[in-house]
């Protein structure tokens, strides 16, 4: 390869290694869109060799300058987060040396502001996606500098050094794995982790009213917006679960809203009688959910231990209870966690209700939807029974869409009597509207079904949102029935998108329990049970088991190697042999009163004999390049070659000439 491939080569690889770093902070969606812009079209120029700021080094010392007074003026004002200041600010400084003169000082500063750009993106998110960008940085940027030790202008072979340099970049991210995982550490989660916003934006949340209509389309979304770990676990992939968020009391013939009053903030919320079968559910609402209400398995007891996690850190923060509708995050925050405790069976609970809050109707309402409510109901006077009626009327005649028409003037009538299809909130509304024309209390309620095991916890996704009815039952407070059909209650993506989810889900429970979360109590445990024998030994068995042996002869390899490697440093270095071709070139040439200038290699003076037509230049030049190649080029010198090339050299030899 020329050496002006191999200076492309390099600037490529470094480049585009810079380019790897700063999608290490991209995907924390936290980088203003101007850096992102700037960078984006910095790498466009620099990637086609138009260096445009090369000798313009005062002025864009000065652009810097100004955009970093800029950059920490807005951090003062309180408009932008300190880190993604820094990281936009360190993105700025590689763009300009990309696009400044190539040089090995300039491919240092660009990989070193690499470096700085990935402890950013280490610092504004903990996202599985910075793994990928992390991996590619290390597998371009060592390439680059094995590339940059060539630095002879001569034709040399690059394949063969970026073979090794490529494994040596692999080599050196599993040696990072595994002293990671041998060599006790501060945990991620112990330092201030932050919360970035992602990447793609919300999909789901809770909104102050339900309104009849629309495309339905979050039910095709495969976006996970929380991860649940239960205790006790239940032992099933897929749950039937309610979880419920709020509920809406108020229908005006469009849209259900709410009228429960807000409540003083405190730490935790009661809503109900504990029991002695409880389920503890640790939830954690990440950015995607993008809303402040509380989710918990219905029925939930109470809420607690919230903490708001922001890009600026995590801290505790209040709840608000809106009477008998939702509890709510005093504040907002990017994701949330806390502690959720729901009954495992129903108790009997005494409970007072508004009963006129909880019956009243649109006006005017289709005399229609009272006449159908009558007749499906007969005379049953047991509401859950009714309701119960009602629910299988609706799941046996209506058919589950997303696909609906614009606006209509009455939606409820137009789904029972004209359409008969809607989604979720057509069936859950007029299960309600016909409960309460025969006079029984309820209310639609909103949240998710359903629940996906990944690991030891489950995952809902923003297709899982859902709306369900509740009856008011005396003894028992509100009871949740669904006119929904069963197999449209969960969400509904598509196949290819739901299985990648779900892989990528699975790769991620990896990724926080084994990087983010992983502690030195979980090295302990990694330790012992590579060690500990089975559970249940077979007779007569004493040995240690098998992964005891296997991690053994493993820590005896690495030792013999480290051994190997001191003795062979502490001994008499063995020369390659092609070294000792080139010390006998430069013998010769020295005999001939050729000699090298202050600093100069063999190889730029063989350049220079060329350059100067001298005699000697062709034969130099033929023992060099043979050095190279085989010294770096993987093709070893042949029995006697050596001694054929140092006296062809002497033969062509003109005498005593000083160059």
């Amino acid at each position: 390869m020329s050496y002006q491939a191999r200076e492309r080569l390099r600037t490529v690889l470094r480049d585009l290694a810079a380019a790897a770093a700063f999608g290490s902070m991209v995907v924390s969606g936290s980088v203003p869109l101007w850096a992102v812009a700037i960078f984006a079209m910095s790498l466009a120029l620099a990637l086609f060799g138009k260096r445009i700021l090369e000798g313009r080094g005062k002025l864009a010392g000065v652009g810097l300058g100004l955009l970093a007074l800029a950059a920490f003026g807005v951090v003062l004002l309180g408009r932008l987060d300190l880190v993604v200041a820094a990281c936009a600010f360190a993105s700025a400084v590689t763009s300009y040396r990309m696009l400044s003169a190539m040089g090995p000082a300039a491919d240092r500063q660009v990989l070193l502001t690499g470096v700085l750009m990935l402890s950013g993106g280490a610092a504004l998110s903990g996202d599985l996606l910075f793994a990928p960008f992390l991996a590619a940085f290390a597998l371009l940027a060592i390439p680059a500098l094995a590339v940059g030790t060539l630095d002879s202008p001569m034709d040399l072979p690059v394949g063969p050094v970026l073979r090794h340099a490529a494994a040596g970049a692999a080599l050196a991210l599993l040696a990072g794995a595994a002293v990671f995982i041998a060599f006790p550490r501060l945990s991620w989660s112990l330092g201030a982790r932050r919360t970035s916003p992602g990447l793609g934006g919300a999909t789901a949340g809770f909104s102050e009213r339900v309104r009849l209509g629309g495309q339905g389309s979050i039910k095709t979304s495969p976006r996970v917006v929380a991860r649940v770990h239960i205790s006790p676990e239940p032992e099933a992939d897929r749950l039937d679960a309610y979880w419920f968020g709020r509920a809406f009391d108020t229908f005006t013939g469009r849209e259900w809203r709410g009228a429960g009053r807000q409540l003083a903030p405190a730490p935790s919320i009661k809503l109900g009688p504990s029991g002695t079968e409880m389920l503890r559910q640790e939830i954690e609402l990440l950015p995607a959910y993008s809303a402040r209400t509380l989710i918990g398995l219905d029925p939930v007891v109470s809420f607690g231990q919230a903490a708001a996690h922001t890009q600026g850190g995590t801290g505790r923060t209040q709840l608000v209870e809106v009477e008998g509708e939702e509890v709510r995050f005093a504040e907002d925050a990017l994701a949330y966690t806390y502690y959720a405790y729901s009954l495992a069976f129903p108790l009997p609970r005494k409970e007072r209700i508004s009963r006129d809050r909880f019956l009243s109707l649109p006006e005017p309402l289709d005399p229609r939807v009272g006449a159908l409510a009558r007749r499906i109901a007969g005379g049953e006077r047991d509401p859950l029974a009714a309701a119960r009626k009602l629910a299988e009327h609706l799941r046996s005649e209506y058919r589950y869409t997303l696909e609906l028409p614009g606006e209509v003037e009455d939606p409820l009538a137009d789904f029972l009597f004209e359409r008969k299809e809607g989604h979720c909130e057509h069936f859950a509304t007029a299960l309600a509207v016909m409960l309460r024309t025969l006079g029984y209390p309820s209310r639609v309620a909103g949240g998710f079904f359903g629940g996906e095991r990944v690991r030891g916890s489950f995952v809902l996704r923003a297709g899982d949102a859902h709306a369900w009815t509740q009856v008011f039952v005396e003894g028992r407070g509100f009871v949740t029935v669904d006119a929904t059909p069963d197999a449209n209650r969960a969400g509904q993506p598509a196949p290819l998108l739901e299985w990648l989810s779900l892989r990528y889900e699975e790769l991620e429970s990896h990724w926080r329990g084994w990087v983010l979360d992983y502690t030195l109590r979980d090295q302990i445990d990694l330790a012992y049970a590579l060690v500990r024998p089975p559970r249940e030994p077979s007779v007569g068995a004493t040995l240690p088991p098998l992964r005891a042996w296997l991690a053994a002869a493993l820590a005896g390899a690495c030792a013999y190697s480290v051994w190997r490697a001191l003795t062979r440093r502490a001994g008499r270095p063995r020369r390659h042999r092609a070294s000792t071709l080139l010390d006998g070139i430069e013998r010769i040439l020295a005999a001939e009163g050729i000699e090298r200038r202050a600093g100069e290699t063999t190889e730029e003076l063989s350049v220079r004999l060329a350059s100067g037509r001298h005699p000697w230049a062709p034969e130099v030049s033929r023992a060099t390049r043979r050095y190279l190649e085989a010294r770096f080029g993987r093709r070893p010198l042949g029995p006697g070659e050596r001694e054929a090339l140092l006296e062809g050299l002497r033969r062509s030899a003109p005498g005593r000439r000083r160059v």
